[in-house]
């Protein structure tokens, strides 16, 4: 069995900083690219940034230049740090990772329960 378990938001103020960070735990045997994404009301789930295992990262247009993802793999969690907060980001972000698990490496698309941020004066 694996869980993300996500943590690290809240409200913060306009122009603010936030960092998430997302850990996976179970039977892991080796995870490949991990992924935030948010759901504001009313909207659609979308990207926000990626990052494989290499490193290699990318990021939705809205948030270049303002958001950063980066992988600890010994620790198998993944952080967005979120600096210049707008309104308009404010959602339920949530984790995903493709985990490859004991005893079978078989592999899937897990998903943490999302953590709501708020950026709001």
């Amino acid at each position: 069995q694996v869980q993300l378990v996500e943590s690290g938001g809240g409200l913060v103020q306009p122009g603010g900083s936030l960092r998430l960070s997302c850990a996976a735990s179970g039977s892991i045997f080796r995870i490949n690219d991990m992924g935030w994404y948010r759901q504001a009301p009313g909207k659609e789930r979308e990207l926000v940034a990626a990052i494989t295992s290499g490193g290699s990262t990318n990021y939705a247009d809205s948030v270049k230049g303002r958001f950063t993802i980066f992988r600890d793999n010994a620790k198998n969690t993944v952080y967005l740090q979120m600096n210049s907060l707008k309104p308009e980001d404010t959602a339920v972000y949530y984790c995903k990772a493709e985990i490859f698990t004991y005893p079978d490496n078989r592999g899937m698309d897990y998903w943490g329960k999302g953590t709501l941020v708020t950026a709001s004066s």
